[in-house]
């Protein structure tokens, strides 16, 4: 690479996915103050909602994800209505 170009942070960071705790390291310069083990050595970590290996386009299946319950409400909601 050519020198000068990057920023002085620029350095391996792992990011975990929290949906199913994949992780994988790549470089970066994003901000963060936890770290983890990964592959003998220490990182820091950037903790993602969602990743290649959790968004249902990349893995083929469909899944709905919800935290808050609102998928639930609804098809109650319309239960009732359809009746």
């Amino acid at each position: 690479m050519k020198k000068g170009i990057h920023p002085e942070n620029y350095r391996p960071v792992v990011f975990k996915d929290m949906s199913n705790g994949d992780m994988f390291l790549t470089k970066s310069t994003c901000k963060t103050t936890e770290t983890v083990e990964f592959e003998g050595e220490t990182y820091p970590v950037v903790k993602v909602e969602i990743s290649s290996t959790s968004h249902p386009f990349y893995t083929g299946k469909s899944k709905l994800v919800d935290t808050a319950g609102r998928v639930d409400k609804f098809m109650s909601r319309y239960a009732k209505v359809r009746k």
